[in-house]
């Protein structure tokens, strides 16, 4: 079976399936939910209903720039005594005001990630070892059947060297820069490489 890639992708009914899409943009997706996964997983695990949790999160609101405003854009109007007397844990803030204590922490974390691509980078390089990338072949149910592929299954590589062009690629949104990438990527399938153009979801290890 040739592996030349799907050269007129949707020809025989590939493209009947929307989660069948281009790699570039599933790359996009991958790295964003990474993004995401970093953000929850590094963040206080205690709930801001406890008084632990809430402590950390008025610690993290009170000592980091920004954090200020991120309780004001939240909607929290609480007088400086009051915020004090949170952050010691000697006032209860209502179930309203925990809520938005709680949003104004994560939206102020993920803003200093996303402020400061250089972390994620370093955890997808994770010291030149870099990040686990599992590519599942697109759903060929929808094609037709003398069409279809019998060599595609789930593919595993680790990759290195690619993530701070695809960190930054990610972040401005470029597509062009993301489809290099990903060639770059399927490159190391060899002869495979083409059959995982397109593809139906990407999953990163990180």
């Amino acid at each position: 079976m040739s592996t030349d890639g799907w050269k007129n992708f949707g020809e025989y009914g590939a493209d009947i399936d929307p989660g069948n899409i281009h790699g570039k943009t599933a790359l996009g997706r991958a790295l964003e939910d990474a993004l995401e996964r970093m953000i929850i997983e590094g963040g206080i695990k205690s709930p801001a209903s406890t008084r632990r949790g809430l402590k950390a999160r008025m610690a993290y609101l009170t000592t980091t720039q920004g954090g200020p405003q991120a309780l004001t854009d939240a909607g929290i109007t609480a007088t400086p005594k009051t915020i004090r007397a949170w952050t010691k844990g000697k006032q209860r803030p209502r179930p309203a005001n925990l809520e938005a204590i709680d949003t104004a922490y994560w939206n102020l974390r993920a803003a200093n990630i996303l402020n400061n691509p250089g972390v994620f980078k370093q955890h997808l390089n994770n010291q030149g070892q870099g990040t686990r990338v599992e590519i599942h072949p697109i759903n060929q149910h929808v094609v037709e059947e003398k069409r279809r592929r019998d060599n595609l299954r789930t593919r595993t590589l680790q990759i290195r060297y690619i993530w701070d062009e695809a960190v930054d690629a990610m972040a401005t949104n470029d597509l062009a820069a993301l489809e290099d990438i990903w060639d770059d990527i399927i490159a190391e399938l060899d002869s495979d490489w083409g059959a995982y153009t397109y593809v139906r979801h990407i999953g990163l290890g990180a």
